[in-house]
């Protein structure tokens, strides 16, 4: 019987192979070879080591825009990818469904850091699917992202410790941001009306970003995008949009949109308009080389999106002024 763990030893063979023979395109950087590579699941994970080790460490992310975490299950060439990194880095909290288990075995040949699960316990929402997990979706709030970024701050330094003034430095820069991020959301956010301070989107990836804004969200699928809208979820919504006059919902980026066209036309049919409000990043960051393709312009994107959506004030080009209008 073939399981991921004697998997894992049949490697030398095939894609460790090809991965210690070159057949990985690392990201090039403009200067000097860096001084260590690392493999991250997500883009905004990767974007984060970015942040943090510059030019010294080549990223490369599993998942680039658009791309489900939940649903995603490592191919041939990621795990040559990893196995020639000198590091991985995944969320945790149960967010890469699929990839769990090859990442846990993965650890016992690597150093994996899970570095998600740096969130402290008390600030995590349960899971509403599973029992003893919670929502993943931290980097919705702001204030959460922070501990992530420590983390790995803290994992680029294990593994090189002589870059560690380097990632130390590079980690307080972009916590400036996050802070100046969390700062504009929270001013911006409490500009909608209050009767308007209800989010619908295509799943519930956003209970952090509710808690911390003090938003009501309803997602019609689950926290993972694996469990299905039933009808009845969808009857639920459409009576919620048409007795509380909701007039806008959202779609995201890595998520189907059918189920949110549904709820527009099951609320038409009750003589109930509602328009889609826009497209939230949920579980995928924007293009790579845009400001969206970066955490603090996925984050900006969402709150200036959700703010002029509802009714509130915010800049049509966001926190810094680089937001592509209608973007």
């Amino acid at each position: 019987m073939v399981t991921r763990r004697n998997l894992l030893k049949r490697l030398p063979a095939s894609a460790f192979a090809l991965a210690m023979a070159g057949g990985i395109a690392w990201p090039r950087v403009a200067s000097a070879a860096p001084a260590v590579t690392v493999v991250a699941t997500t883009s905004m994970i990767a974007d984060a080591a970015r942040q943090i080790g510059g030019e010294r460490v080549a990223v490369r992310a599993l998942m680039g825009p658009g791309v489900d975490p939940h649903a995603y299950r490592q191919t041939r060439s990621d795990i040559a990818a990893m196995l020639r990194a000198d590091a991985v880095l995944w969320h945790g909290l149960y967010l890469e469904a699929q990839l769990e288990e090859f990442l846990l075995d993965l650890a016992g040949h690597k150093q994996v850091f899970a570095v998600g699960e740096a969130v402290p316990r008390d600030r995590l929402i349960a899971h509403s699917d599973y029992e003893n997990r919670f929502d993943p979706h931290v980097w919705m709030d702001p204030s959460l992202w922070r501990p992530v970024v420590l983390a790995v701050r803290d994992a680029l330094s294990e593994i090189d410790p002589d870059g560690s003034a380097i990632y130390a430095a590079g980690a307080d820069r972009h916590l400036a941001e996050v802070d100046a991020l969390n700062a504009y959301a929270a001013a911006r956010l409490a500009t909608v009306p209050t009767e308007q301070r209800v989010l619908v989107t295509a799943h519930d990836a956003f209970s952090y970003f509710g808690r911390a804004f003090d938003f009501e969200v309803m997602g019609i699928q689950g926290i993972s995008t694996e469990s299905e809208a039933g009808l009845r979820r969808i009857e639920e919504l459409v009576d919620a949009l048409v007795t509380r006059g909701i007039t806008a919902v959202f779609v995201e980026s890595s998520v189907s949109a059918r189920n949110v066209q549904a709820l527009i036309e099951g609320a038409a049919a009750r003589g109930h308009k509602v328009r889609i409000g826009g497209e939230l990043f949920s579980d995928a960051m924007g293009s790579s080389g845009t400001y969206e393709g970066t955490y603090i312009g996925m984050i900006d994107h969402n709150v200036t999106g959700i703010t002029r959506a509802l009714g509130g004030d915010a800049p049509a080009q966001g926190m810094q002024g680089r937001l592509v209008t209608g973007s």
